[in-house]
């Protein structure tokens, strides 16, 4: 344990773990996992799933082997004529039958120019001649197909062997009988020469493992309406074959030209997206990890699309985050000097009292000391209401809120708790609208109350104080009007900053932390609303100050900063 803490003792401040920086090995493993290798595999892959559904073109096939048995079922009765015509005996003692010595050639030279295989069978179903079976000086002699050369060079072959896995896996809708032949056939071994002995064509296909196709025709041999026998033609699929492999390498071929030009447009794609993301994760990630202004957020603005208001967006929320630094260390600053100068006098008094042995003055130091104490608890409560506001304006929930009902409720409370010689508060509202606005009642109710606390304190005792109200198209105007002095000239803007500390003559230092009309310019702006200060003017010398409040009207999407 101890080894453990000296290693990690070592280690640089920070470098043993932190929040958000991955590990290498992740970092690796993430690029496997990017949007251009995303965007890759689903246009590949789209692009897969169309190539294989041209490639299984079983429909195609089909049609091309009902055409071919077609064709041999012509082909199979011009031969079966010509059989019936020249090879069969007619006679009145032995009637009609095969003249094998006759037959044999005969369907052996058929069969060959047409690469044809021709059997014939009587009418018992005994095989009377193949165009296979030669009879020979040692006996008979069969011919047998043989595969064709394979041509080319390696490539070629590898095209070939790609080829077959590609037509090997691809799912096969039609499952064909295995074609078995025997030594000794005869007509009942095949469905179609037996259909043909009952005088109608017959056609059947069967597989041949790791050779393709059969295609078989049966037709009967007939002589005055008498079936005598049955021929039967039969040839494998190769021609068929030969077409759908050159269909389906014209396929592949214009696959492998759409599939570079698919890559090509992948990564084009991918660089507009993936690359831009990239970089504005890098600059958010370097700011996160603290390394200063000096880092700039890539400006993609100019893109106009999606990718441009996400860098607009962390750039504006980047800068607002830096204001939001500089508004805290502000802040900071502003509270330590504000509580500082309380806490010095209260040092300061209470030095003194251990050196004063009068009762009077020591009753002075501290009626003092109690000032300032009661000084710091407001400008603390003050402090903790301001430093808690973003964060309970963001959980809150607005609801409907009635301005008019609300400043009347105002009135009435000053008019019951003010004293008679104080100054009055006068409304005016307009009785032809309806004042609604979105938002929450009780911090709006907190800033009128603190816009009329200091027009009190700025009114003369005899003086008036006027709140008006009325709509102005898409937004609710609020003013508060006084008779005091009025605002200086130049600070219009500024009795809304922090402490700021204008007050009027004669009230006692410290009754106010200069926070109020800060915090009722957060709460306005959270509203979406807008707050500001201007004197009024009579006869070119100021008469009074106006605060001025625009909130938008219920169901509005305005904004209202800088109106």
């Amino acid at each position: 344990m101890l080894a453990r803490r000296k290693e990690r003792a070592r280690t640089p401040l920070g470098a043993e773990r932190l929040p958000g920086l991955l590990p290498p090995t992740r970092r690796r493993h993430r690029r496997f996992r990017s949007l251009t290798w995303r965007i890759l595999a689903l246009n590949v892959l789209a692009l897969a799933i169309l190539v294989g559904g041209l490639l299984y073109i079983d429909q195609y096939q089909r049609t091309l082997i009902e055409a071919e048995l077609d064709s041999l079922t012509v082909e199979a009765e011009i031969f079966a004529a010509a059989i019936g015509e020249a090879a069969v005996t007619s006679s009145p003692a032995e009637g009609q039958d095969f003249l094998s010595g006759l037959a044999r050639p005969m369907v052996r030279r058929l069969a060959g120019p047409a690469k044809l295989r021709a059997r014939l069978f009587a009418d018992n179903g005994d095989l009377v001649a193949d165009s296979r079976a030669l009879t020979g000086p040692g006996g008979t002699v069969r011919i047998e197909e043989l595969p064709p050369p394979q041509l080319g060079g390696s490539v070629s072959r590898l095209i070939a062997g790609v080829y077959e896995w590609v037509i090997e896996i691809l799912p096969r809708r039609q499952r064909y009988p295995y074609y078995r032949e025997k030594l000794q056939q005869r007509a009942s071994d095949y469905e179609e020469a037996l259909v043909a002995l009952t005088g109608k064509a017959g056609r059947a296909v069967r597989a041949v493992p790791d050779a393709g196709l059969v295609l078989s025709v049966a037709v009967p041999v007939q002589r005055y309406k008498q079936v005598l026998g049955v021929l039967m033609l039969s040839k494998s699929n190769a021609a068929i074959e030969e077409k759908l492999r050159e269909l389906r390498l014209d396929i592949l071929k214009v696959f492998a030209i759409v599939l570079v030009i698919t890559i090509g447009l992948s990564f084009y794609l991918a660089g507009t997206i993936a690359r831009p993301v990239k970089r504005l994760a890098d600059a958010a990630e370097r700011v996160r990890h603290g390394q200063g202004r000096k880092v700039a957020i890539p400006d993609f603005s100019h893109r106009g699309d999606e990718i441009g208001d996400l860098s607009e967006a962390l750039r504006d929320m980047t800068d607002a985050l830096w204001q939001r630094m500089d508004a805290m260390e502000k802040f900071a600053a502003d509270v330590a000097h504000e509580i500082k100068n309380p806490l010095t006098s209260v040092r300061s008094a209470i030095e003194t009292v251990a050196r004063v042995e009068e009762p009077e003055q020591q009753r002075r130091l501290m009626a003092i000391v109690l000032d300032d104490v009661d000084r710091l608890d407001r400008l603390i409560s003050d402090i903790s209401e301001a430093s808690r506001l973003d964060a309970e304006l963001s959980r809150a929930e607005t609801e409907t809120v009635d301005l008019g009902r609300m400043l009347e409720t105002l009135r009435d409370v000053h008019r019951a708790t003010s004293d008679e010689e104080g100054a009055r508060l006068e409304l005016r509202l307009s009785d032809q609208e309806k004042l609604q606005v979105s938002g929450i009642e009780g911090r709006l109710v907190q800033v009128f109350r603190n816009l009329v606390n200091n027009a009190i304190s700025f009114s003369p005792p005899d003086g008036t104080i006027t709140l008006g109200a009325w709509r102005e198209g898409s937004f609710v105007r609020i003013t508060v009007e006084d008779q005091g002095p009025g605002l200086i000239e130049g600070k219009l803007d500024a009795v809304f900053e922090r402490f700021y500390s204008e007050r009027p003559k004669g009230e006692k230092f410290g009754t106010h932390s200069g926070l109020g009309l800060s915090i009722s310019k957060q709460i306005i702006e959270a509203h979406g609303g807008n707050i500001w200060a201007e004197n009024i003017y009579d006869d070119g010398r100021i008469a009074g100050a106006r605060f001025s409040i625009a909130l938008p009207v219920e169901g509005e999407d305005t904004n209202m900063r800088g109106a």
